[in-house]
Formats: C-alpha cells, sequence, structure tokens
C-alpha cells in the first residue's frame, strides 16, 4: 500500500479562467479566487500531516498568454507574496521558489527573494511554489550546469542529477492532484514525479474545498505502489 499520507503532494491549478467566465467574472478574478484558494488548502495539508506542497502557479508557456493577462499574474504573486507571507511564516510554513527569476520584473524578483529569506527555517510545511517554471527548462538548465562545472560522465547518476533541479533537497512527489478535469501533466515535475499516483477532479480550482484534497489523500491511500518492482501478492 501507499502508506496512507503522502509525504509531497504536488497541485497543477487548473479552470481559473472557465470558473471566472462560469461566474461572469474576467478571467484575472479567477486567478484572484485561485491564489486565495491556496491558504485554504494550505491549511488542510498542516491538518493532515502533509510536509511538502508544491503549486504550479505559472509556466513557462504562459507568457504567451495575452499580455494584459500576464501583467495580471504577475501583480497578484507580487501581492500576494506581501500580504501571505507573514502569516505564513507565523505559522511555520517555508516558502521555495521553483523556476526561474531572470525574466521576472525586478521588483517581484525582490519580493520572492524577501520571501525565502524570512521563512527559510520554517519546518512545520515546506510551500513550493512553481512560478515561471517548466519541466523541460528545469531539466535543460541542470544539464547546462553539469556541464559548466565540468562533472565527469562517469560520476552523473540519478541521484546527482537530481541535485541540480530546482527541488534539489525536496522528496519526489507522492501524488500529483489536477483541477478542472484534465488528465496531463502540463510540463509539471516531469523528472521528479516520474512514480507519483495521480487524482484528477472536474472541480475547478478555486472550488477545490479541504474535503477534495481529503478525498485524494484517502484515494491515495488505498493504492498499491510497486516502484516498477513486485508486491507479495503478485
Amino acid at each position: 500500500m501507499s502508506n496512507g499520507i503522502p509525504n509531497h503532494i504536488g497541485i497543477i491549478m487548473d479552470g481559473n479562467g472557465r470558473w471566472a467566465v462560469s461566474h461572469g467574472l474576467p478571467r484575472y478574478e479567477g486567478h484572484r479566487a485561485g491564489v486565495r484558494n491556496i491558504r485554504n488548502v494550505v491549511e488542510a495539508c498542516v491538518e493532515l500531516g502533509i510536509k511538502y506542497l508544491t503549486v504550479y502557479a505559472f509556466s513557462t508557456e504562459n507568457w504567451s498568454r495575452p499580455p494584459e493577462e500576464v501583467s495580471m499574474l504577475l501583480s497578484i504573486l507580487e501581492n500576494v507574496l506581501k500580504t501571505e507571507t507573514p502569516e505564513l511564516h507565523k505559522n511555520g510554513v517555508q516558502i521555495r521558489h521553483l523556476g526561474s527569476l531572470d525574466e521576472l520584473p525586478e521588483h517581484l524578483q525582490h519580493e520572492i527573494r524577501k520571501a525565502l529569506e524570512l521563512t527559510k527555517y520554517n519546518d512545520r510545511l515546506v510551500l513550493s511554489v512553481a512560478y515561471n517554471y517548466g519541466g523541460r527548462a528545469e531539466i535543460v538548465h541542470a544539464v547546462k550546469r553539469i556541464i559548466l562545472e565540468g562533472v565527469p560522465p562517469d560520476k552523473i547518476d540519478e541521484h546527482l542529477f537530481s541535485q541540480y533541479l530546482y527541488t534539489a533537497g525536496l522528496p519526489d512527489p507522492d501524488l500529483i492532484i489536477r483541477t478542472a478535469g484534465e488528465m496531463r501533466l502540463s510540463n509539471f515535475l516531469i523528472w521528479q514525479a516520474a512514480y507519483a499516483e495521480y487524482w484528477s477532479t472536474p472541480v475547478f480550482w478555486p472550488d477545490f474545498t479541504k474535503e477534495h484534497l481529503k478525498q485524494a489523500v484517502e484515494d491515495y491511500g488505498r493504492r498499491q505502489r510497486k516502484f516498477g518492482g513486485l508486491l507479495e501478492e503478485d
């Protein structure tokens, strides 16, 4: 069995725009609602004893969206960092950023670094925010670093390679949740999620509740994880 409670959950927070349209609102209101919902899920993870949560907030492909939507997404993250970081810090949550900072505005980079520095010693829950993140770009970035550092080919194995990823030091995700009914990874943690369990729900992310998370965790607890091997009953 899967040992009941996943240590690390990754969430692809999908359906914000569709949620807004279904409520007769502009798309950016869906993104605002989606960001507000992260707090509820963080609280649920703490209650369930989950130690690591990674949320997919902005992909490298999202830059192709309309400029006004991209601008709004950047603004929302900056505002959330300013308003939510003190409370997250108070509650023992460590914030990590997964992805490249280079393409982000300087003022946003500053707020991200402030949040990382303030919360770096917290250990109640590690909240990793994948922002300007893409799984393939992450792997290419790791390969470039390995080459630049002159690592001999015979020293490269899966463990070493993992240390060059944005997720270095984090355990691989046990469970990947995707909202809004989609059934694909969309370039999210494609190295790390090689043996993760998947769980999809038609619920749009802003409507995803603590009960939905508990349902996903309960379903995970009934899974049999073989990691390519066989269980005794096989």
